[in-house]
This record gives structure tokens, sequence and C-alpha cells, in this order.
């Protein structure tokens, strides 16, 4: 069994993206297989691997690839889980690719198509197929633009979908890639891989690539590789300590914000006690400046009936007042 293996991002992309003939053959028989149209030339963008990572928030790994039209296609092999929103990171991917061409003098129309095919070894999407591409519709699946004018599109490969127990027989080019790219560490000590190697041009093609990455080359890939993650989980942790200071000052502003609003309320609240003893002291006297109207108008020789014409009590209530 050999170490190297095609999940690793630095891998993928020494296989693909190398400036050389080999590769880009390799790389035009990937994209031919998963974007389900023939290519005949491609060129790569930006084929040197990142080296610089400390300055980086996601080191790119990606192959940017241009076709002859023009088309332009970003290639992602996203392997290494991660917290970041994994549709929202590749809705960003190809907004980002669809806005950086160049438009100025140029009509909207002169846009070219951009894809962004991504491959992932987890399952996203509800449904059962392995490759699914999106584009802009609407709730009822219409297009906002004629199918031939959609110039945005999200391929993605949900490599975990595939039956690895599939007879080799039964699977399509889709799949016997896929399980290359899944199993390709294994050599020819898989029996599915060494029959594709020797009945297959394109898994032939794929593993002469894989077989100039020596040992001694694959472990300074994985050294690159180590390095990469070491950066986006130093990234990660920063990002997640700068969330958790984000959260404690919201806290503590929340914190402020009850103490003052306790405070308001125990104001107003001796504001208000202070009112209904006001009030109360005012009824009181009125009550007092009342009875002592009554008992006036009484000595002077009324009677229950127009006394309880002036006020709100009834004869009752007022014999009863004047006998107490």
């Amino acid at each position: 069994m050999r170490y190297a293996n095609l999940l690793n991002d630095f891998a993928f992309k020494y296989v693909f993206g190398e400036d050389c003939k080999e590769a880009n053959d390799a790389l035009k028989s990937l994209l031919t297989v998963f974007l389900e149209r023939k290519v005949n030339h491609v060129v790569v963008k930006n084929s040197e691997l990142v080296k610089d990572y400390s300055k980086m928030k996601s080191p790119r790994l990606d192959l940017l690839v241009e076709f002859d039209d023009q088309t332009t296609v970003d290639l992602e092999m996203q392997l290494r889980q991660t917290k970041d929103n994994l549709p929202i990171r590749f809705s960003y991917y190809l907004a980002r690719l669809h806005g950086s061409q160049e438009l100025e003098g140029k009509y909207y129309g002169e846009l070219k198509e951009t894809i962004v095919l991504v491959f992932f070894n987890v399952n996203l999407i509800d449904n059962h197929r392995m490759c699914n591409t999106f584009t802009l519709r609407n709730e009822e699946g219409l297009s906002f633009v004629e199918e031939s004018q959609d110039r945005m599109k999200l391929r993605t490969v949900e490599m975990e979908k595939l039956d690895l127990n599939k007879p080799l027989k039964d699977m399509n080019e889709q799949e016997k890639m896929i399980y290359y790219f899944l199993n390709c560490h294994k050599g020819m000590d898989d029996s599915k891989i060494k029959a594709m190697v020797e009945s297959d041009g394109v898994i032939q093609m794929l593993e002469k690539r894989v077989e100039t990455i020596w040992d001694e080359g694959w472990k300074k890939i994985i050294e690159d590789f180590q390095k990469l993650h070491e950066n986006e989980e130093r990234m990660e942790r920063q990002l997640e300590l700068e969330e958790l200071q984000k959260v404690k000052e919201e806290v503590q502003k929340t914190k402020e914000e009850v103490q003052k609003t306790k405070e308001e309320v125990q104001k107003e609240k001796q504001e208000a006690k202070k009112v209904m003893l006001e009030a109360t002291k005012k009824s009181v006297e009125a009550d007092k400046k009342v009875e002592q109207m009554i008992y006036k108008m009484y000595e002077d020789g009324f009677s229950f009936e127009q006394i309880s014409n002036y006020c709100s009590l009834s004869v009752d209530e007022l014999k009863s007042l004047i006998k107490s």
C-alpha cells in the first residue's frame, strides 16, 4: 500500500494542476466526466501551490481553470471538516468568481459562464444523486434566465453517496473516478483499482499521475498539508475567540441595560408611590372638606334629601355619618 492520497488538497492539485501535459490531460478527463461536456482545451490559471500560509485565512488549493470559450471553473476538493457553513462558502466562491470578470466597456451579455465544481465527502443534499447542479431558480423550479444564458452554476459531487460495494461493471464514469479518488492510496492491493487501471484509459492516466508522487515527495506534501491545516485551525480558533469576546461584550451590555432598566423601574416605582401618597393625601383632605360641608349644611337646617342632592351620598349614608 502506498501513501499518496488524492483526498489530500495538495495531492489533488498536484495531480490535476501541475503545468505539464499529463496533468492537463487528466484535468480535461476529470472535467469532461463531471461537467458532462466535451473538454478539448483548458488552462490552469493558478497551477502553483500556495506556500505562505501564515497570512491567509483560508489558503487556496483550488484549481482555477479556463476553457477555450473562456468559461471559468473553480475546482475544489473540500474534505477537511470545518465549522464554516459549506453551502454558504460555495455560494460565496461562485459569486466571487462570477463577479471577478472584467466588464468595463462591455455589455452584461458578454459575461462568460462560471462554474464552481466542488468535491466533498459528506452528505449535504437531501436526494440520492451524487452530482447536483444548482442555478438561479424560483420556488417552483422556474429558471430566472433561459438555460442557454444561465452563466452561474454550482456543481456538487458528494462522494459519500457512492456505493463502494457496487460491481465495477455497473459503475458509470463518475462512480469509477470517485471510487478511484476514495481508494487510490490502496494501489493495486484494491481489486477494483487494479481492474480499472488495466481496462480504463482515464483511470490509467490518473494512476500514472499518482505514481509520480514518490514517498519522499509525499512526506513533503503531508508536511505542507499539516501546515495548512494548522493555520486554518489557528484562524478558526482566533475567530472563535473573537466571537466569544463579542458574545461577552453583548452579555455585559445586556447586563448593563438590564441594570439600567431596573434602576429606571425602581425610580418610576418610587415616583409612582410618591404620586400615590400625594393623591391619597389629597383624597383624604377632600373627604374631610366634604364631611365639614355636610355637617355645616345639616347645622344650617338643610334636610337629608337636600344635602344628598349636593353630594354622592345617599340619605341613609348621610344619616349614618351625622349620627357617628
